[in-house]
């Protein structure tokens, strides 16, 4: 090589370094998704090839003619280097970023020491090996400081960017919500950064992302997500319902969250029957839906968040090859901006409130109406729960806190780009939906959904036994507090008015310990106790007035007499449950008392019942069962917990719904619909991969066992007796649980006190007793066994809790509020207990300190209806109206409509099995089966039951 090349190569490469320096600099501090970051990264890789060309044609001479700094420092830069290639060709994911910051690291102390070097003979500290060290060390260190610098801008700012937070003031009426009356999405509060609408392509293109993410892409293929809009029969027949009844607009309600290439590109208000089979409506929630929120408004769901459309989106999705290869070449090189545009930081480390973007919703005007009604709601509940590790009052609490996707979004192994160590969460959303991959014929879906329900997330014990007993006046819930069409959480306690007086009915349990006889011709009552064990929501989840989740009592002989049976589905296992069955749903009616079975939300007026278990809790089912005088020498009770995506009716509405033609003139309206419907429109063109009905699977959650012997009726009474062992200890507070939460405070203390037999050093069976005593009333009971509670675990934080309510019933207040901070302490983001201080510091007329306590539950929850209600309160006692009226305005928005209750009596009359599950505490009997030797049958006792049920309905 001649030496004005030679001369011209070494002033090149010094340049290139540098180049490479504050490029590298650029890079690492300022990841952005724009052409100008792209055009670096580019710049970066070529200027970096070149180095290393150069490089490698000069090396031996650096090494030869260099003094030691000098060799040291163009070494590492070789090493880096090779290192830098070798990326080029790898890319740089997340497996390869230990190499990735060996080559910076490498590179950059390599050119920190030449750097030394190089000032060193212009005279910076210049003579001698000591002042050579002191050079290095400088310069390494101002490396090091730059990087610190560097990985803040990078890390530190970027993690606290765009975390969802709650407004203290939510919107006084839904008009406030979103972009209000005048936007294009509007009634769903979704919004889009700059007013714009979206292209539908831009949710189209999930095969686009397929490229790199080829396992997540077909696991969301056949996902819930996928089949989320009118690809789904069920969700299409009720948009389609909807939007003939009340029109296209207040069906953007769903849209926010169903229907994205529909309603973001501006065309929901076309009735969606003109284009339910054009491509965007058939798309449902593709990738770039969920991972282009930017920004999640807050947790009050609704589809509060705001979605970005990226701007180089063109290039992912062009179909040009070369264009293509770009794209995924710049990804590969650096795929930090690809990340940080479709991974932001909330939806790894604030999943749930994510999640709550679109698992919780709320009705008002714009769509019913009517007035503010709450939805479905995953989010709170499990908020205030002790799954999530922030709610202190929960029964039981899991080994550590887990969020949505911890269940939902389950590891498994991959190769996918950007696997971390080996995994992926799963986006197939494994859930409760066993009714889309029967519709779609996905096998493997239906077996993966039916494996999760199988997981012993739930339980089912027959668990205890006693003598028949006369109809109790039944705990009921305070209608006026049923504001939601759902359930709220384990508050829900302090809302039971205690049920009958009087001791508790001994039990004989646990029935597979005890054995006891049942005697030919009495009337006995079975106890089932269901619990929730690994499921952070109420159960069952979702649009609850959508399934059939439902308990289910047999009980045969050994003469293959089927002699009880609760809970029978009709037509051989394919039709609709028997109506006196023990149901979990929630059952309401519109304005002429007419049930919500048609996903007719909007028309919801009142609440018939809601039946649901919080997470960590249990429900105790009772069911009174007649042993026939010819029945065989054992009996044996099988209880099945069963589940069903749909209703019965509403599949075959959703499928072959059709309003009668035979049927009177009759009205339709957005408070009601009078019309009968019977299952025979045309199946052509379903959503579905066969144009007919599906019938979808009863899955059985959960299940148990136990066969008795019987005795004749001769015999002697048998005497109630229990058997207590060490590993029954859940088992009876499973059991009292249940009859806690129904009002039966005296049978569940009976239950608690076994668990103190059992072992009198665990705090939870005192607890419980101190929970029972505050509901009835006892407080010195309650105070008794809480002290021993605290005296077993002095910071056992649900003892301090229920200690508290003792004390301020003592008209302690500072003491109840000590007990309170105590709580805090440990679970400073439990509603209750912060509204709970709240309440007592107004009392103590410190409004102050009171409105900050209970402004802090509502940056946790702004719908929150107590603490509204009480800020109203110590905003009059500030003096300040203007505070007050704001309050007082969102209370009375998120209160009870307390005169709609009056809806429910005429269909409870009519619906004697539905007024029954009604009552807090009622009993079950059997569908009508043959007549036994005495000529009495079950059919008799159903209708004794059901008698006594319709006398109830004016409760």
């Amino acid at each position: 090589m001649a030496r004005s090349e030679v001369s011209a190569s070494h002033r090149v490469l010094p340049g290139l370094l540098v180049f490479l320096v504050f490029s590298a600099a650029y890079l690492y501090s300022f990841p952005q998704s724009n052409v100008f970051y792209a055009v670096i990264v580019l710049l970066h890789a070529t200027a970096g090839i070149g180095a290393s060309l150069l490089l490698a044609l000069h090396l031996l001479h650096f090494l030869r003619n260099g003094k030691f700094l000098s060799r040291l420092g163009w070494l590492l830069i070789a090493v880096g280097a090779v290192l830098g290639l070798a990326l080029i060709y790898t890319g740089t994911p997340r497996s390869e970023w230990n190499w990735l910051y060996a080559h910076i690291v490498l590179s950059l102390a390599g050119a920190g020491i030449i750097f030394a070097d190089w000032a060193g003979k212009r005279g910076w500290l210049r003579a001698g090996t000591s002042r050579a060290i002191v050079r290095v060390t400088i310069c390494l260190a101002v490396l090091v400081v730059l990087g610190a610098a560097a990985r803040y801008l990078r890390h530190s700012r970027w993690q606290t960017r765009a975390r969802i937070q709650n407004p203290l003031m939510p919107a006084a009426n839904m008009d406030g919500e979103g972009d209000g009356p005048n936007g294009p999405f509007f009634p769903s509060s979704a919004q889009v950064f700059g007013g714009k609408k979206i292209p539908s392509k831009f949710f189209m293109e999930s095969d686009s992302c397929q490229r790199c993410h080829q396992d997540i892409y077909n696991q969301w293929y056949s996902s819930a997500h996928h089949f989320s809009s009118f690809n789904n029969q069920w969700y299409r027949k009720s948009i389609e319902y909807m939007q003939d009844t009340i029109g296209t607009r207040p069906s953007k309600w769903c849209g926010g969250c169903h229907d994205p290439a529909v309603l973001y590109a501006g065309k929901m208000d076309t009735p969606i029957k003109q284009i339910v089979h054009t491509p965007e409506a058939q798309a449902g929630l593709g990738c770039m839906m969920c991972h282009s929120i930017a920004e999640v408004k807050s947790t009050m769901g609704q589809g509060d968040f705001y979605l970005e459309y990226p701007t180089l989106h063109e290039l992912a999705a062009n179909k040009h090859p070369l264009v293509r290869t770009l794209h995924d070449l710049l990804i590969n090189l650096n795929p930090e901006p690809h990340r940080r545009v479709f991974l932001k930081p909330f939806m790894r480390d604030q999943t749930a409130e994510f999640c709550s973007a679109c698992h919780k919703v709320h009705l008002d005007v714009p769509v019913n109406h009517y007035r503010w009604i709450r939805g479905f709601n995953e989010y709170d509940n499990w908020q205030a729960s002790g799954v999530s590790g922030q709610g202190a009052r929960s029964f039981y609490y899991p080994a550590k806190p887990s969020q949505c996707a911890d269940c939902h979004m389950p590891l498994q192994q991959s190769k996918d780009a950007g696997n971390n160590n080996g995994f992926v969460h799963s986006h197939r959303f494994p859930g409760a939906n066993t009714a889309l991959p029967i519709a779609n014929e996905d096998a493997e879906q239906l077996k993966i959904s039916e494996d999760f329900l199988k997981n012993k997330i739930v339980s089912v014990d027959i668990f205890a036994l006693s003598p028949a007993r006369s109809e109790a006046k039944p705990a009921v819930v305070n209608q006026s507090e049923i504001a939601t069409t759902f359930a709220v959480g384990e508050e829900a306690e302090a809302k039971i008015t205690p049920g009958a007086v009087g001791e508790a009915a001994p039990v004989t349990a646990p029935l597979n310990r005890v054995q006891p006889a049942l005697r030919r011709g009495d009337n006995v009552r079975v106890d089932v106790v269901v619990r929730t064990k690994k499921i952070g929501h109420f159960f069952p989840g979702g649009t609850v007035d959508a399934y059939d989740t439902w308990l289910e009592l047999k009980a045969t002989d050994d003469k293959d007499q089927t002699v009880f049976w609760s809970g029978k589905i009709e037509d051989q296992g394919k039709g609709p449950v028997e109506k006196g069955a023990h149901f979990y749903r929630s059952l309401q009616v519109d304005a002429h008392g007419n049930p919500i079975n048609k996903r007719n939300a909007w028309a919801s007026r009142a609440v018939v019942y809601v039946h649901l278990i919080p997470p960590g809790a249990a429900d105790t089912v009772h069911y009174r069962l007649h042993v026939p005088e010819n029945v065989g020498n054992k009996i044996t009770l099988h209880a099945r917990l069963c589940y069903r995506k749909f209703a019965w009716w509403n599949t075959q509405f959703a499928f072959a719904g059709m309003s009668d033609p035979k049927q009177p003139e009759h009205e339709t309206t957005p408070d009601y619909d009078d019309s009968k419907f019977v299952f025979s429109a045309p199946l052509t063109g379903v959503s579905a991969r066969r144009e007919q009905i599906p019938d979808l699977p009863t899955v059985v959650l959960a299940e148990d066992e136990v066969t008795l012997q019987t005795a004749p009726q001769s015999a002697s009474a048998p005497e109630p007796k229990v058997a207590l062992q060490p590993e029954d200890w859940q088992r009876w507070n499973d059991y009292g649980i249940g009859l806690l939460l129904q009002g039966d405070l005296k049978g569940a203390q009976a239950a608690f006190q076994k668990v103190t037999e059992i072992d009198p050093k665990n705090p939870d069976g005192w607890v419980n007793i101190g929970r029972a005593t505050v509901q009835e009333g006892d407080m010195d009971r309650a105070r008794a066994v809480l002290e021993k509670a605290l005296s077993l675990s002095p910071d056992l934080a649900r003892a301090h809790f229920f200690y508290a309510k003792v004390m301020r019933a003592d008209g302690n207040y500072e003491g109840a509020a000590d007990h309170l901070r105590k709580v805090l302490t440990q679970y400073p983001r439990d509603r209750v207990a912060l509204n709970d201080l709240g309440r007592i510091l107004f009392l103590q007329r410190k409004y102050s300190e009171a409105v900050k306590v209970l402004e802090s539950v509502l940056a946790i929850d702004p719908e929150d209806l107590q603490a509204h209600y009480n800020l109203m309160l110590c905003y009059n006692g500030l003096g300040d109206e203007t505070k007050a009226k704001e309050h007082q305005a969102r209370y009375l928005r998120f209160k009870a409509d307390e005169a709609a209750q009056a809806i429910t009596g005429p269909y409870r009359q009519l619906n004697p099995e539905d007024n029954n599950e009604r009552q807090a505490i009622h009993e079950h009997v059997s569908v009508p089966l043959e007549v036994s030797k005495t000529g009495r049958s079950a059919e008799q006792s159903s209708a004794r039951v059901r008698s006594a049920a319709s006398l109830g309905a004016s409760r």
